[in-house]
């Protein structure tokens, strides 16, 4: 998976048998015999995929799909692998096949059965890819198995064989005396497949299963500390929700030397990646993508948006709650690490001040609204729209946002409801139940529903709305408030972003600047800073250096690769900052307690807050 394996074409052989499909389109499910992949290891050193599809007698043709998008909101049109689709008979003789779009494909002549053969290229690493090389075989099913247009909700099985000797297998999948079952197309490519000499161990907590599998040099971790930490964050969401929708869940990690990270979360599984460098030298990012990840179980895959079903494999999926799907998430990864003893105050309030900081430093916020951002995620791609000026982030907003609508709770009910009660509530109501939520609406319904009041204000102005936050309103109940502060900072000359799980690339360059001298270009792609990859935490690497320090990159383009280097500037910069309150009220603490807890108060609890404050006043009063 590191970058000296540059291109590579690895082969993978599958086989895929298609039974039951009538004249008339797909036999009902609780009928109907499953498909059946067959996937074959034994070509893995001639770097090509090979997929044999054997399509059972039945309809005079059968139409073929291969999805267009999956894992990222990102349109990747995966069918740009396939280098050839050919068909037979079963005596041997040519069939024609017909490419209907630049996915799909009607097969003629299968009334009395056919075979199917196509090539596939498979080297894309990370956890929104597929990879087979020879150190291991990492597998996101949509991006290499086609479905039958009319039986996608038929039951599914995938059998494995000519495995390397040594090589084992994970996924989530159930396993069966013939392979690896699945209800339907949609659970089947929910479930990455790991194959090669992976680490592996495994506890339980709480009633559950759980299965640590890691691909990676041994030196560049410590599984049991993973574990153990695991151990503490699956029991801090877990006791959070009430509840535990699965018996057995699998984490699958990969700690490239490469520019890999980022995490893909799945129903019974996630798939995470991190720069080994960044491991090491900042093992918390390691509990971030684990906590927010394990948290979409529930969030996303369960408490899902009615605007993301039926899931759409030929175009994109609009959806406008990505800022609570996907931002909101981040706001509890923050609650289950504060639970599991993982997070500190401090450390907290530090990471809120600096999302502060992000939003309000990008122009784009006073334009651009949490759900149009969510609406645009599949602009992010694109190089231009990821300029401060273009667009915000629906992590970054909806993450303030669902703290910011944790203490709107709070204050509406008098402590006694909480972001928990909203999401029990999402939980019970929606994904219980097997029904998805009306985005925004649903929220808010959810919100008012635990915590009483009309929020539609709140979701006016700042879900809908672009209006400005005022800041010191929501955190005034807590006991803190928020500063803007002039700082100098280094100024390197550049904006530059990363795209999920690919090198960061620089979006412009400052004319005049020093940068701009050194000779670094709009479009470049950033491959070290200063000796280290350039990966996930590339932007807090910046961060870190001071005006007069030397800055040294290594940036590739067309004409390739070449080493830069420069003195940075200095620039004034507005940050935000948490502070404390002076006085803070024994209401106010008992709050913030409450809150960094992500626990409701208890009726008693908020009694000794008023006490306390009432008793504060009358001190206070006192000649």
């Amino acid at each position: 998976m590191n970058s000296a394996r540059g291109l590579q074409q690895w082969t993978l052989i599958i086989g895929i048998s298609l039974h039951a499909l009538s004249a008339g389109g797909q036999v009902g499910a609780a009928n109907a015999s499953p498909v059946r992949y067959a996937v074959s290891l034994a070509g893995y050193q001639e770097h090509v995929l090979r997929v044999r599809i054997e399509l059972a007698a039945g309809a005079s043709s059968q139409i073929l799909q291969l999805p267009v998008w999956n894992a990222l909101y990102q349109v990747r049109d995966f069918a740009q692998y396939v280098n050839r689709m050919r068909a037979r008979d079963l005596s041997g003789i040519a069939l024609p096949v017909h490419e209907l779009d630049k996915s799909s494909w009607r097969v003629e002549g299968t009334e009395r059965g056919a075979i199917v053969e196509y090539e596939l290229f498979a080297d894309n690493p990370g956890p929104y890819g597929a990879q087979v090389n020879q150190q291991h075989a990492f597998l996101n099913l949509a991006e290499i198995l086609v479905y039958p247009l009319e039986g996608r909700g038929q039951p599914m099985l995938v059998r494995l064989s000519d495995v390397p000797a040594g090589w084992k297998v994970a996924t989530a999948l159930e396993a069966s005396s013939e392979g690896y079952e699945a209800p339907n197309y949609d659970r089947l490519v929910d479930s990455p497949v790991e194959i090669g000499t992976f680490h592996e161990t495994d506890f339980d907590e709480g009633g559950g299963h759980y299965r640590v599998v890691v691909d990676a040099d041994t030196a560049d971790y410590d599984v049991n500390r993973i574990s153990g930490d695991l151990d503490k964050i699956v029991a801090a969401a877990t006791t959070w929700m009430n509840d535990r929708p699965y018996s057995a869940y699998l984490f699958l990690y990969h700690f490239p030397h490469a520019p890999g990270g980022g995490g893909m979360e799945h129903a019974y599984c996630t798939a995470i990646d991190l720069n080994a460098d960044v491991l090491a030298d900042a093992p918390k990012a390691l509990l971030d993508v684990s906590a927010h990840e394990f948290f979409h179980l529930w969030n996303v895959k369960r408490i899902r948006p009615q605007s993301l079903e039926p899931i759409d494999y030929t175009k994109e999926n609009y959806t406008t709650a990505l800022w609570f799907s996907e931002g909101v998430t981040s706001t509890v990864e923050d609650v289950i690490l504060l639970r599991a003893g993982l997070m500190n105050e401090s450390s907290y309030l530090q990471r809120l001040a600096v999302q502060i900081t992000d939003l309000e430093q990008r122009p784009a916020h006073t334009i651009q609204s949490a759900e149009d951002s969510s609406l645009n995620a599949w602009l992010e791609k694109y190089t231009y729209y990821r300029q401060p000026e273009r667009s915000i982030s629906y992590y970054n907003k909806g993450d303030l946002l669902g703290v910011l609508l944790d203490l709107t709770v709070r204050e509406n009910s008098h402590g006694r409801a909480s972001l928990r009660e909203v999401f029990q509530w999402m939980n019970q109501h929606y994904a219980q139940q097997g029904k998805f939520f009306p985005d925004s609406a649903g929220v808010r319904e959810a919100a008012e529903a635990a915590g009483g009041g009309d929020l539609g204000p709140f979701f006016e102005k700042y879900v809908a709305g672009t209006a400005e936050i005022p800041w010191n309103d929501f955190f005034r109940s807590v006991g803190l408030k928020v500063e803007r502060r002039s700082v100098q900072v280094a100024d390197a000359g550049f904006v530059a972003a990363r795209n999920f799980d690919a090198s960061p690339s620089v979006l412009s360059v400052e004319a005049g600047s020093a940068a701009a001298a050194a000779g670094l270009a709009a479009g470049d792609a950033i491959l070290e800073v200063n000796g280290h990859t350039a990966a996930s935490d590339f932007e807090s690497r910046l961060d870190s250096l001071h005006p007069g320090d030397t800055l040294k990159l290594r940036v590739r383009n067309r004409r390739g690769d070449r080493e830069l280097q420069w003195k940075l500037g200095s620039r004034n910069q507005i940050v935000w900052e948490m502070k404390e309150l002076d006085p803070v009220s024994g209401q106010q603490r008992a709050r913030r307690a409450a809150w960094l807890k992500g626990e409701a108060q208890s009726a008693s609890e908020t009694q000794r807050g008023a006490v306390r404050f009432d008793d504060a006043n009358r001190s206070e009063a006192r000649p």
